[in-house]
C-alpha cells in the first residue's frame, strides 16, 4: 500500500529516491514474495522512470489493445492452411480493410 504514493511524484529524481527508500525497506523484510518484487524494480528502475519523464501522457494500453485484437484474430484464424491467410486476417482487423462480399447470402 505504501508504494502507491510512487505514481503522486511529478518529478522523476524524486519518485527514483521514493523508489530506491522503498526497494531498501522491502529488502530488510523477512518476506521473499516482496524481495522479489524490490529486485525486478531495482532492475528496471530506468524504464519505471520513464513514465515520469514523459509526464504520464504516454501509456501501453493502445499497445496491450493491438495485441489483444491480434491474439483473438489468431485463435479465429487457427484452422488456416497457411500463413498467408493468417497474415490476410490480421491485415483485415486490425488495418479495418472491407470485407469481400459473399457470393451467396446466408440464412
Amino acid at each position: 500500500e505504501d508504494f502507491q504514493r510512487f505514481w503522486d511524484y511529478q518529478r522523476p529524481d524524486f519518485a527514483g529516491k521514493f523508489l530506491d527508500n522503498w526497494v531498501t525497506r522491502a529488502l530488510q523484510t523477512d518476506l521473499e514474495p516482496m524481495k522479489k518484487v524490490a529486485r525486478m524494480l531495482r532492475s528496471h528502475k530506468p524504464l519505471i522512470l520513464n513514465w515520469f519523464k514523459a509526464k504520464g501522457r504516454l501509456s501501453s494500453g493502445a499497445v496491450e489493445g493491438m495485441n489483444l485484437k491480434a491474439k483473438l484474430t489468431m485463435r479465429k484464424a487457427f484452422g488456416f492452411k497457411t500463413l498467408k491467410c493468417l497474415q490476410i486476417a490480421l491485415y483485415h482487423e486490425l488495418g479495418k480493410l472491407p470485407e469481400p462480399e459473399y457470393l451467396h447470402r446466408f440464412c
